[in-house]
């Protein structure tokens, strides 16, 4: 079968959301075009909501693709300004999205003055924020009155999991798009179709990534990512005790071991990631990373190594918490397996082990697992010491499990 190759070809399992956007586009450009049609469809601010996994942000910009799309059918995927939008570089989209765990107000202001410039080349003046959740409430009233009072021809996408992230004042003067989690089987799907991914590896990158594509593209195309999971099963099948447990966590929190294996890179100081940005800022410049900055260029060159720290901070909280959802998802499998349902595993490359494990575990105990491992993604969350929850939470693996 061909694969879909409009701008919503990557949206699977999602047809509802798809729809509506097809027809918000369509009415858009009877707005640009004055025709008298029906335009009700169309709106200033969305809200796109959906569990991880489920493609909000691929939603949004395919959204945008279509409202700029030249070719009579909103969203061909082929045109000029399709290909532009997804490339990034379309001068009248723009992208809020952070590395670090709150998006600043700064960025937003900047980019509210000038959702009240006309559009540069295209149909309308985009703005997509993913991760809204993570803007703080003092961002949020930047945005506000840009919201309330838009500007001409100006579009508003916010992405997050639920409604109930961003403040009453913002989702009430939005339109909401709620997008579901798509099955394994579409998942499968996409990978074999779109990247070339063998039906098996497919099929178990898909159920390993319990239906979110983004990690199960990850997890077909990235050995590093690929890696980080495998270790980590591996890792919490050697545990048998609470000794095992505290070299366990040390494991998991070894940022260079868990992406890198034994080939684990040197542990690089924070001074050497500054130098190491400030050169590539250097030579994107076609300076000599050894000479001297002219004075015009310093602010640009600099780099704030406080923003380096933050970032750094982000991408490990983002590792660890993911190292959590696959030792969750172990669990899960081994309760499947004493419950003895016919719900298919979501780690079938682990089978083996899972049902051994499942032989010597009781009900209460992997229910018991599962919550610690569910805590232990609230503590980190809360900036709890990541080697201590990583030990509390696989202390708590050994203390009710039978083991083999």
């Amino acid at each position: 079968m061909v694969a879909d190759s409009s701008v919503f070809g990557d949206l699977v399992g999602q047809k509802a959301a798809v729809d509506e956007i097809r027809r918000a586009a369509q009415a858009a450009g009877r707005i640009i075009r004055n025709d008298t049609g029906n335009t009700s469809a169309m709106t200033h601010a969305w809200l796109f909501t959906g569990p991880p996994g489920s493609g909000r942000s691929l939603a949004a910009r395919a959204f945008a693709a279509a409202l700029q799309c030249s070719a009579e059918i909103p969203g061909c995927g082929q045109c000029r300004e399709c290909k532009a939008v997804f490339a990034g570089s379309h001068p009248d989209v723009k992208i809020v999205s952070t590395d670090l765990v709150t998006i600043c107000a700064t960025e937003v202001r900047e980019f509210v003055a000038q959702s009240y410039l006309a559009p540069a080349c295209g149909n309308w003046r985009v703005f997509i924020i993913e991760d809204a959740d993570r803007m703080l409430r003092r961002t949020t009233n930047v945005l506000l009155k840009a919201i309330e009072e838009p500007g001409p021809r100006t579009v508003w996408i916010l992405c997050t999991a639920a409604v109930a992230d961003v403040l009453p004042t913002i989702r009430s003067r939005c339109r909401n798009i709620n997008l579901v989690t798509p099955s394994v089987g579409e998942v499968a799907k996409l990978l074999t179709e779109r990247d070339g991914t063998d039906p098996q590896t497919a099929a178990v990158c898909a159920q390993a990534a319990q239906s979110h594509i983004g990690v199960a593209r990850a997890l077909a195309t990235d050995a590093q990512a690929s890696g980080i999971r495998k270790r980590t099963l591996e890792i919490l099948v050697s545990v048998r005790g609470i000794g095992d447990a505290v070299i366990a966590a040390e494991a998991l929190t070894n940022t260079d071991y868990m992406m890198y294996g034994k080939k684990g890179k040197t542990k690089t100081s924070l001074a050497e990631k500054v130098s190491a940005e400030k050169t590539k800022k250097m030579e994107a410049l076609g300076l000599d990373a050894a000479g001297k900055i002219p004075a015009a260029l310093r602010n640009q060159i600099n780099v704030d190594s406080a923003l380096v720290k933050r970032r750094e901070t982000r991408a490990k909280r983002d590792l660890y918490d993911r190292e959590l959802i696959y030792l969750e998802s172990y669990f899960r499998d081994v309760l499947v397996c004493r419950l003895g349902s016919s719900v298919q595993l979501i780690n079938p490359d682990f089978e083996q082990s899972i049902r051994r494990r499942a032989e010597n575990t009781q009900i209460g105990a992997a229910i018991k697992i599962l919550d610690e491992l569910e805590q232990a993604r609230a503590r980190l969350a809360q900036n709890g010491a990541p080697a201590t929850v990583f030990a509390a939470a696989l202390g708590a693996v050994t203390a009710d499990v039978n083991l083999f």
